[in-house]
C-alpha cells in the first residue's frame, strides 16, 4: 500500500506468499526457482505513486520505477522519471492498450532535448503454463520510439512473475553492470542504454489498484560469481593433477622396490650338473 507524507510516496511493505514458487521458467515451461524469491522486507520510499493503465475503467497495468533514464551513445544522460511518474504532469499514455492476452504499455514524452516524439513502449503477454498449472505475465520488449521513424527495441524475456504476483527488481537495465536484463535486438538499441531503478509492474491481474506481492528478480550468475566459479575450476583441476602425479610417483616408487627384492634360486632337480661344471672349470685351470 502507498501513502503520501510531505509530498514523498511511500511503500509501506510487500506482503510474502505462503508458498515459494517452485516452479520453472516459462520458457522452458516455468521459472527457474534461482532468479525468484518473495519480497518480504519494506519498501523503500518511491518519489511518485505507481503509473495505472486503465481498461474500462478498471487498471489493467501498474508500472512504477524511483528513476527512468536513458543515455544515448555518449551524449548526456536524460531523466525521464518525473515526465514519466509525476501526476502533476501525467504523462501520455491513450495508446496503451490492455487484452486478456496482450497488454501494451506506451508512454508518450513528445520532444525531449533533441529527441522528437519520443515514446517508451513495454510490450506484455499473459500465458498460462499446463506444467504449473497457472498463469504468467512477462515483459516480452522493451522499445523507444524517437524521431519519426526511429525504433530500439530490448529483450525482456527475463522479466517474468506468476500472474497473481507483481515482479520487482533492483534495476531493469541494459548495462551490463546491471546484469543486462535487457537485450539490444535491433542496431539502434546498441546505441542506447536504458536503465530503470527499483523497477515494479504488474499487468493482468490488478486488484484495488494496488501491486499485488511481489516476485523479486535475484540474479545468479553475476560476473563476480562467475569468476570465482572459474577460479574454483581452475584450483580442482590442478589439485587432481598434483594427486594424480603423487599417486602415480608412488606406484613407481613401489615396483622399484619389488624388483629390488627380486631372486634367482638355483634349480634342486640337478645338482650334481652343477658340481660338474665347477670340477671341469677347476681341471682348465
Amino acid at each position: 500500500m502507498a501513502h503520501s507524507d510531505g509530498g514523498m510516496w511511500t511503500e509501506e511493505r510487500l506482503m510474502s506468499t505462503d508458498q515459494p514458487f517452485r516452479q520453472l521458467q516459462p520458457s522452458l515451461q516455468s521459472p527457474d526457482v534461482s532468479r525468484r524469491k518473495i519480497l518480504q522486507t519494506p519498501g523503500v520510499a518511491v518519489p511518485f505513486p505507481p503509473l495505472k493503465v486503465l481498461s474500462d475503467g478498471e487498471p489493467c497495468v501498474l508500472f512504477q520505477a524511483r528513476k527512468l533514464s536513458l543515455r544515448y551513445e555518449k551524449q548526456k544522460q536524460l531523466d525521464l522519471t518525473e515526465r514519466a511518474f509525476s501526476p502533476q504532469k501525467p504523462v501520455d499514455t491513450s495508446e496503451s492498450v490492455c487484452r486478456q492476452d496482450k497488454a501494451t504499455l506506451i508512454m508518450r514524452f513528445g520532444d525531449v532535448e533533441d529527441l522528437r516524439g519520443l515514446s517508451i513502449r513495454l510490450q506484455l503477454s499473459n500465458t498460462f503454463y499446463e506444467s504449473s498449472g497457472q498463469w504468467w505475465f512477462s515483459v516480452d520488449s522493451v522499445s523507444l520510439l524517437y524521431n519519426t521513424s526511429e525504433e530500439a527495441v530490448f529483450n525482456a524475456s527475463d522479466v517474468y512473475a506468476p500472474a497473481s504476483s507483481s515482479y520487482h527488481c533492483l534495476h531493469v537495465s541494459s548495462l551490463q553492470r546491471y546484469s543486462a536484463l535487457l537485450l539490444p535486438s535491433t542496431d539502434h538499441a546498441r546505441r542506447w542504454s536504458v536503465t530503470f531503478t527499483n523497477f515494479q509492474i504488474q499487468a493482468f491481474n490488478v486488484t484495488s489498484g494496488t501491486f499485488s506481492p511481489a516476485t523479486v528478480c535475484a540474479t545468479f550468475m553475476t560476473p563476480a560469481i562467475l569468476m570465482g566459479l572459474i577460479t574454483s575450476l581452475i584450483l580442482l583441476l590442478v589439485l587432481a593433477y598434483a594427486l594424480h602425479m603423487v599417486v602415480h610417483l608412488k606406484h613407481i616408487e613401489h615396483d622399484d622396490e619389488h624388483k629390488a627384492d627380486v631372486y634367482f634360486p638355483q634349480s634342486p632337480e640337478h645338482p650334481e650338473h652343477c658340481c660338474l661344471e665347477n670340477d671341469a672349470e677347476k681341471n682348465i685351470l
